[in-house]
Parts: C-alpha cells; structure tokens; sequence
C-alpha cells in the first residue's frame, strides 16, 4: 500500500498535530497544517477533498481542547476574525511538565484518585481530562487505592463552560446579579481565569462593554453561560491567576468588620478559627472579600452574634432578619 493512501489512525493525527504545534513559536496556519501534517497532507492535494479535510480539522481541534491540551488561535494584526490568517499553536510552558518534575507510580497514583474524585459535577469534565494527560505519560500506576475514590461535586455550573472559553478564546455572555439588585444585567466578558479564594470560585475578566478588568463571583452568574460567537478581545498570560488571586488577597486584607460573639457559641468557635481572625478590645476582628457573603454567614448565627462595624454589614445583617421574620409572619 502506498504511503500516500494508508489510512491514519486518528490517534497518530492527533498526535502529529501536536507535536507539529508544539515545534512552532509563531504558529501555523490552517493551509500550513493541512498541507504538511501527517494525516492531513497526503489528501490535501485533493481539491475536491478540501472542505471535508477542513472540518475534519475542526473536529480535531475540539478534540484536543476537550483533552486538555491548551491549544491558543492568534489572529493575524489587522486581519482579527479571518480564519485563512489565523494561526495555531501549542504554548510548551503550558503543555510539559517541567524539566525537574518527576513522579513515582505511587505519586501518579495519588493524582489518579485525586482526579477521579471530581467525576461528578461541573468538574467532571476537568478530571476527565486530568486522567487523560496521566495516562498519556505511560507510567505503571500504582491501582491498589483508586477503588477507594470518593465523589465531590461543584455548584457552580458556571465553571465548565468558563474553563472552555478560556482554553477557546471565546468571548461569553451571562447575567450577573449584583448585591441588592433585583434583576440581574448581562455582561459581554473574555474571560481569563478561574480561581478559587475564600471558598468560592472567581472569574478574573476583561469587561468588553467598560473596557476593564474586572473579578466576578460565579455563585452570582444566574442562567447559563454562553458564547457571544467572537474571539475573546484579550488573551490571559502566565501570571493572571496569580494576578487575580493578589487582588482578591488585597480586598480581603482591606475589608475588615468587628463582631461580638456569644461565649462558648457556634459563632464563638467558627469567627475564632476563621483565617486572620484577630481578638480586639470590642470583640473579634475579622476579614472578608465580600461584606454580602459575609452578611449571609453572620446571620445564620442569630442572637449569638452582634455586628459592631461596619455600619453595612450590621444593616445588612439587620435586613436578613427582618425577611426571616416577614417570611414566616
């Protein structure tokens, strides 16, 4: 059989694709890839075959996303949009492990049952992906404790589609409703990162509608998350969850509140071993990202709590108990 006819496993394609992509610095075009990488190239002198070997590629650029593999799309200055342009690639500091990284099978096998343990929920397209990338290092894995994995699941439903338009490129829709507000506003982001402080999970993005970066809480995304069907305006670098996260570290270090807790209380242990807690002459002071989310925990603890600054925090607190007390006549 002729080399030019063989047909390629789709694996061995998606394999050259890959290293084909991980060799270049400025990428490749869509006619580049076709017309020189294994799989693609003995059709590409088809005409007539054209259109089909470009859907095929397509598909097989979703695949790799969907196996994690962090492929990027760069337009071409002054040509944004135009796919003929478009150039593809493959950035190795975000593929390879590094140079002075290396596992023992019993280390893969802790990351093994590590990802397992998120296979239901919204991340469960993650962990899928995780054990992909772990399998495709071929190391003998250590199984005797994956029969062992326990299950966790997410709530934040937005964080799926989130992590896809980031790997994508993709600009996104969603409505976000604001504290006090009732009816929530759509806002038209390119997102950046995920990150995860205080317990919950923030999107750091940049606002294509303010021109601005901009954190946003995913538990106050209501509705799905969607496509605006344009490439993302700005591209994430290697810093930005560290970025994110230093910002979010900075408004928690500057928003304080004071409280007054019930010797012996639930409140009393839980505002004590809270992180950066710190006993002051009035009672405890302590620290938070967002005096709403606050408000809420500091609630739930009833008369053994009193807010003692600041002054809207206590209001806020105040007018979740008047709708408990409304609530139930």
């Amino acid at each position: 059989m002729a080399a030019s006819s063989r047909r390629i496993p789709v694996e061995e394609r998606l394999f050259s694709l890959v290293l084909a992509l991980l060799a270049t610095e400025q990428g490749l075009t869509k006619a580049e890839i076709l017309s020189t990488v294994t799989g693609y190239s003995a059709r590409y002198d088809n005409a007539s075959d054209r259109a089909n070997l470009e859907r095929q590629f397509e598909r097989d650029k979703e695949e790799l996303r969907d196996l994690g593999v962090p492929l990027e799309t760069v337009d071409a200055v002054g040509a944004e949009g135009d796919t003929k342009l478009q150039r593809y690639r493959i950035p190795p500091s975000r593929y390879q492990l590094p140079d002075d990284i290396e596992f023992s099978p019993e280390e893969f096998a802790m990351l093994t049952l590590a990802a397992q343990v998120w296979r239901e929920g919204s991340l469960s397209t993650d962990s899928r992906r995780a054990l992909t990338k772990l399998q495709s290092l071929g190391v003998q894995l250590d199984d005797s404790v994956i029969g062992f994995a326990p299950s966790i699941r997410t709530r934040d439903a937005a964080h799926e589609p989130l992590t896809a338009a980031i790997d994508r490129g993709q600009q996104v829709r969603f409505a976000y409703l604001k504290p006090g507000q009732t009816v929530a506003d759509e806002r038209t982001v390119s997102p950046l990162a995920l990150v995860f402080h205080e317990g919950r999970w923030h999107l750091h993005a940049h606002d294509d509608v303010v021109d601005a970066r901009r954190t946003f809480l995913l538990r106050r995304i209501v509705g799905p998350v969607s496509a605006s069907g344009s490439p993302a305006t700005t591209r994430p670098d290697h810093n930005e969850s560290a970025r994110a996260l230093d910002e979010l570290d900075a408004l928690w270090r500057s928003t304080v509140a004071t409280v007054r807790v019930r010797p012996g209380s639930e409140a009393d242990i839980v505002m004590r071993n809270r992180p950066g807690t710190d006993e002051v002459a009035d009672g405890l002071q302590v620290h938070a990202t967002d005096l709403d989310i606050l408000a809420d925990e500091l609630a739930a603890f009833g008369a053994d709590i009193q807010v003692l600054a600041p002054d809207t925090l206590r209001e806020g607190v105040v007018a979740r108990w008047q709708r408990v007390v409304s609530a139930h006549g």
